[in-house]
């Protein structure tokens, strides 16, 4: 992982944040710290509190209750907002510019002029991979490539803190790798588990977990168990050392373990009931199972409250 807490400086600090719609309550009591120096990704179905969360860290929204803090200062804190690059969901673009004219303009609202921002638009250019674009109108440019002009845009005054609202389609998010620090509003799972360090997941306007794709993922084991033939005998003794959890194919149990180490005797035991063993396959749970886990628990915890 890219992130080391050296010095657990926050980036953002969320505290208790409620927003409120009349009757409409979009976030409700939402507390975490994002750190500088890592990737921190936010995971939840539509109308969870996702989007609401980020307008309330750029400053577009305030919170009905709660404090927010970004780069060690509130929100409204003007000096502070310069130092944040933001690509929103679905950006609006001024469609008539070319691609150069269009970064100059955004550039310029940054304080950066002549060579010194000329270098920056190229150098931005080149690393969303529409180097060679320079002349080319936005109204001709794909969905794809407004994507990714859209993150070039806020990357132009090479930000202390980037602010994502889905990751660009396409880009390989190794190359935002070497970034101070990505805040990702996501639904594209596997990028996420790819490129965060820490991730969230949220629903109905609250966070349900928190930490490392790997703690996510520290579920318990899951080990499928081909044979020749699943006995009773069989059934019986694998259900003495292990939750039976599918059986639907003839010759194939899926046992579930807490305890690693109980999965260590299954050859024996299988071998000992008389039957014959064809493969021992782990399976790892990924992070998208785990957020629809998530998200399917809550929705029932929800229901039946």
């Amino acid at each position: 992982m890219r992130m080391t807490h050296t010095s657990l400086e926050p980036a953002i600090e969320v505290e208790g944040f409620r927003k409120v719609y009349g009757s409409l309550v979009a976030v409700d009591n939402v507390s975490f710290v994002m750190y500088r120096g890592e990737a921190f990704g936010f995971l939840g179905p539509n109308g969870a509190g996702k989007s609401t969360t980020v307008k309330a860290l750029t400053g577009l929204i305030s919170p009905t209750a709660g404090t927010i803090r970004v780069l060690g200062h509130p929100i409204n804190h003007i000096a502070t907002r310069r130092r944040v690059g933001y690509l929103p969901e679905l950006p609006a673009f001024h469609r008539w510019l070319k691609a150069m004219e269009f970064l100059e303009f955004h550039g310029r609202l940054y304080g950066l002029h002549g060579i010194i921002l000329k270098k920056r638009c190229q150098e931005v250019l080149t690393l969303v991979g529409l180097s060679g674009r320079e002349q080319q109108k936005l109204g001709t440019f794909s969905k794809g490539m407004l994507q990714r002009i859209g993150l070039a845009q806020a990357l132009i005054n090479q930000p202390d803190l980037l602010i994502l609202d889905e990751l660009v389609t396409g880009l390989d998010p190794v190359g935002l790798r070497d970034m101070r620090a990505i805040f990702l509003n996501s639904h594209q799972l596997a990028e996420v588990e790819m490129l965060c360090d820490r991730v969230a997941i949220i629903n109905q306007g609250r966070i349900l977990k928190t930490g490392t794709p790997q703690t996510l993922l520290d579920a318990p084991t899951i080990l499928e168990v081909r044979v020749d033939a699943v006995t009773e005998q069989l059934r019986q003794r694998l259900s003495e050392r292990a939750l039976i959890v599918e059986h639907n194919e003839p010759h194939t149990l899926l046992l579930q373990f807490e305890d690693e180490e109980q999965a260590a005797d299954i050859a024996a035991i299988v071998q000992n009931s008389g039957a014959r063993l064809y493969a021992l396959i782990p399976r790892r749970q990924s992070l998208e199972q785990i957020f629809f886990h998530t998200i399917d628990s809550s929705t029932c915890t929800a229901e039946i409250s």
